[in-house]
């Protein structure tokens, strides 16, 4: 069991975002599964060669933003990224992060192996598969460039 689940957000969370977030959990996944799935679609699927997308084709990868509570379950198709729908289909992997640490992860300014002896990023599921997802995104290198101005979510320069 980790530091932090789904049903309980870390104790630093101010009241007002643990209530926030409870709503947040009970909307649907679909719209941000969605939105997530052309994101990838632009920024990882062309960085991955036939192998990379053959090892990771089929299966469900549910993300959870710790803070807000937002969840994304997303699977690999041959034609690129689908959001999944409800709760079709248990996920092989599900990842849980808090919002800073996926962000600098996305942006290349963390590694993956240490947020994950930090404790914040914690997978849970089918290791073998979990690890081939890990492996394959360390290789690939940041799907942000380096931007300019605000940081959103609240993450941390």
């Amino acid at each position: 069991m980790s530091d932090f689940d789904s049903k309980n957000p870390p104790p630093s969370l101010p009241a007002w975002l643990g209530h926030a977030r409870k709503l947040v959990r009970r909307l649907p996944t679909e719209p941000p599964s969605w939105c997530a799935a052309r994101a990838l679609d632009r920024l990882l699927w062309p960085k991955l060669d036939a192998g990379q997308r053959a090892a990771l084709q089929g299966r469900v990868v549910e993300l959870e933003l710790i803070e807000c509570g937002l969840r994304l379950r997303l699977r690999l198709g041959p034609k690129g990224f689908q959001a999944v729908l409800g709760h079709t289909g248990a996920a092989a992997v599900t990842i849980r992060a808090r919002n800073d640490a996926l962000w600098r992860l996305l942006r290349g300014q963390d590694d993956a192996d240490r947020l994950f002896f930090d404790r914040a990023l914690v997978m849970e599921g089918d290791t073998e598969y979990g690890l081939v997802l890990k492996n394959t995104l360390d290789a690939i290198g940041p799907l942000l460039p380096e931007l300019s101005g605000p940081v959103p979510w609240g993450a941390r320069r």
